[in-house]
């Protein structure tokens, strides 16, 4: 099944609502694996440029989320979407409290 009929068929879109789609599975694009975690901040000040790209979960923002956090993401995209836009920053600080994170 296409993604664009697993939207239908959940009743997200219109069918004749779509234009176009592209599906692209990357397996592991987690950019940190490649040593380029430090340029993290760039890479997302970069991505908030593209007004329609919400990075949510864990490989979408490259960083540690369990599966409630991955889910407060997409329903902080939401939220944001319904209202018209604006800054992401309420999807990126998502999991940004200390009490979540390990210490060393």
């Amino acid at each position: 099944m296409t993604l664009v009929a697993e939207l239908v068929k959940i009743g997200i879109i219109d069918k004749e609502d779509v234009l176009d789609a592209t599906q692209v599975k990357i397996e592991k694009a987690y950019p940190a694996y490649f040593g380029s975690y430090s340029d993290m901040d760039g890479i997302r000040n970069y991505l908030d440029t593209i007004d329609n790209l919400y990075c949510l979960g864990r490989n979408g923002q490259h960083k540690y989320n369990n599966m409630d956090h991955s889910m407060l993401t997409a329903m902080e995209a939401v939220e944001l979407i319904k209202s018209g836009g604006g800054d992401k920053i309420s999807v990126w600080n998502v999991n940004t409290e200390e009490e979540y994170h390990e210490g060393k």
